[in-house]
């Protein structure tokens, strides 16, 4: 077995053992980092935009600069000082920044978008659009996240605690490519159409899926720990997709092709004895997208 930390194993629903390099899945940087904290002043009730909470955006400003920054809630603009204590001075460069919010943000979309390095952790939930487009960096969310977490990320590390909602890593309404690349990590379950049109990189959850897992996905790597409703791979033409549990109503677009005793994707090592099927032929005779099933949890597949 490959070096790492292990992440998955069931001893007693399933013989399934999920590998991490840990230089793969961590993102930490070794550079030296200054840190900037927010505090929620007080409760907010028509939710932020706020996509200048970024390593980019702070980066070379002090905490009275950082305090001006504009967020919008509704028509209107704001300082981010008016919802957010705000102290500590940003690094010479998004790679040297870390930003740290103390208190539940589940109110503020788009804390993360574009960010290119850096570090954030937000010490309670995230709202929508967290770490949308990014391209580099961490993110960690210690609690949930809302809808839309990592949509269309190309690069970096976002890593919910918590649960997450729907279309995480997707392409957004009326595009065909979501995540490109990246990596997403999510200790609880996530719902509806998780990886939507996913080009590359990884999304792992520890917990359960909803419906339309990997709809129209193109590449990257789906593992998911636990069950998965229906809809599985629907309308898939590439990629990878791992279920290490149950699955409810399985695709019928997918053809049985092997057995198969590992699935290996990058540094990510998946080891069990799995049900390769191939699919989904109901979109294209051409479709190469590859879906692993746990094999002693689904038996009738």
């Amino acid at each position: 077995m490959t070096e790492g930390v292990l992440i998955n194993k069931k001893e007693t629903e399933s013989k399934l053992e999920a590998v991490i390099k840990p230089e793969s899945f961590t993102g930490k940087s070794t550079v030296e980092m200054e840190e900037v904290t927010l505090v929620p002043k007080k409760d907010i009730d028509i939710k932020l935009e706020a996509d200048v909470i970024t390593p980019d955006s702070f980066a070379g400003k002090n905490s009275e600069e950082i305090g001006n920054l504009a967020v919008w809630q509704g028509p209107k603009t704001y300082p981010l000082s008016e919802f957010f204590e705000v102290t500590g001075n940003a690094g010479s460069s998004a790679a040297e920044t870390f930003i740290r919010i103390k208190g539940d943000a589940m109110r503020v979309k788009r804390i993360g978008e574009g960010m290119s390095a850096g570090k954030i952790e937000i010490e309670g939930s995230a709202g929508m659009h967290v770490g949308t487009g990014m391209k580099g960096g961490e993110i960690v969310v210690y609690g949930d996240a809302d809808s839309w977490a990592g949509m269309e990320m190309t690069g970096g590390l976002l890593h919910i605690k918590g649960n997450a909602g729907d279309h995480v890593g997707c392409a957004y309404r009326g595009k065909w490519h979501g995540m490109k690349g990246g990596r997403i990590l999510i200790e609880g379950s996530a719902r509806h159409q998780l990886g939507g049109g996913m080009d590359g990189g990884e999304i792992l959850v520890e917990g359960n899926v909803e419906s339309f897992c990997g709809i129209r996905q193109n590449g990257g790597l789906i593992f998911v720990k636990g069950n998965a409703l229906r809809g599985v791979g629907a309308e898939m033409a590439g990629g990878t997709i791992v279920i290490g549990g149950k699955i409810e109503r399985f695709s019928p677009g997918f053809e049985f092709v092997s057995m198969e005793n590992s699935v290996k994707s990058g540094e990510t090592e998946l080891i069990g004895e799995f049900k390769k099927f191939i699919g989904d032929y109901a979109i294209s005779k051409r479709a190469k997208g590859a879906l692993y099933v746990i094999a002693d949890i689904n038996p009738e597949l």
